[in-house]
């Protein structure tokens, strides 16, 4: 991680608030979820690359599943909007891409990397009051969580 970069949040914490440009056009607040669904931030590396690609398409195929266990799937990357734009658009994901380009939020989540020139893969799982109740950054953004691990945490959290 970068040097003065915060922590994770702690489970059992406020998620940090945020409002992101997303691929649909439209600004996503976290807020907006409140009381609504439980949130899974997803931070990815960059558009483009192998194992972001696999996990962002592993997200859409998935897209129903997180769905019927009431879940809104955010990833969000330093990329910029075109690029996300293109990259969804190009594998035709069901799931909204947001734009930290500003690296704000990817600051406020401590997942800065690479002397802040990325986001580290990362996961917050975030219940419908706004509290952090999973928090997972990788060891080095080539690694990636399985969606069959995600939904575990997802059942443990919300069962």
């Amino acid at each position: 991680m970068t040097a003065g970069t915060p922590a994770l949040p702690a489970v059992g914490t406020e998620a940090p608030a945020f409002s992101l440009p997303a691929t649909s056009g439209e600004n996503i607040t976290l807020s907006s979820f409140r009381g609504q669904k439980h949130v899974l931030l997803a931070f990815f590396p960059a558009a483009f690359t192998p194992v972001c690609t696999s996990e962002m398409c592993a997200f859409s195929d998935e897209f129903d599943r997180f769905v019927a266990d009431d879940v809104q799937v955010l990833p969000i990357s330093v990329d910029t909007m075109d690029a996300l734009t293109r990259f969804r658009d190009q594998h035709h994901m069901k799931v909204e891409l947001l734009s930290d380009a500003t690296k704000v939020v990817a600051q406020q989540y401590g997942v800065l990397w690479a002397d802040g020139k990325i986001a580290n893969r990362a996961y917050f799982l975030i219940d419908k009051t706004g509290t952090v109740r999973w928090a997972h950054a990788e060891q080095h953004p080539g690694l990636s969580r399985q969606n069959e691990e995600i939904f575990a945490v997802i059942k443990s959290v919300t069962a």
